[in-house]
């Protein structure tokens, strides 16, 4: 398993690299397909924050921890997503997987990015509006088909507030999100 390190406002030294490495490839006993990963240090206002990210054979599971520490940020930050990991392991063995046709495919063809041309070809003139919305990043992600409950599952585990997925029961595009009142809302295209 690959495990790549990056640090923002403060420096890893092998050491810690070591035992974060040690420590990081134990994870695999409890899911065998982890493809790689990916740990971020920073340091802001006398705390260091550790955010651990796994790509658990195309999910991507993510914990992140502050503490005055870097080792005990860490151990934290590890140790939820072990928890992760394994919740998401037990889901995979509990639950038959979708068994449509491999070659499905969602039927949307232009993508947000499509339609703007790539963010390299944005240029300033295009946002003179000052109220206009800026789109600071387009990003392209896989849609896959799954039921509404598996994807408030993945969308937990990567700690976003909304998850785009194909509904496997429906074949349409679909959004899980969280609500204000830690319920969750379901859009159907």
């Amino acid at each position: 398993m690959e495990v790549r390190f990056s640090a923002r406002g403060t420096e890893i030294d092998a050491a810690q690299k070591s035992y974060m490495e040690s420590k990081i490839s134990k994870l695999e006993k409890f899911f065998g397909k982890i493809l790689g990963t990916q740990i971020v240090v920073s340091f802001h206002k006398g705390n260091y924050n550790v955010e651990t990210t796994a790509n658990a054979n195309g999910v991507i599971i993510r914990a992140e921890q502050n503490a005055r520490e870097v080792r005990a940020a860490f151990d934290e930050a590890l140790k939820n997503l072990e928890r992760q990991i394994k919740r998401h392991s037990s889901y995979l063995k509990d639950k038959s997987q979708f068994s449509g046709s491999p070659d499905f495919t969602l039927g949307l063809t232009n993508s947000l990015a499509d339609s703007l041309g790539s963010a390299d070809s944005l240029e300033s003139s295009d946002f003179e509006d000052s109220t206009a919305p800026v789109i600071a990043k387009v990003k392209q992600v896989p849609i896959h088909p799954m039921d509404p409950k598996e994807a408030v599952m993945q969308m937990e585990l990567v700690g976003h507030s909304f998850f785009v997925f194909q509904n496997a029961e429906s074949g349409r595009a679909s959004v899980v999100y969280k609500r204000k009142n830690d319920t969750y809302g379901l859009l159907n295209t």
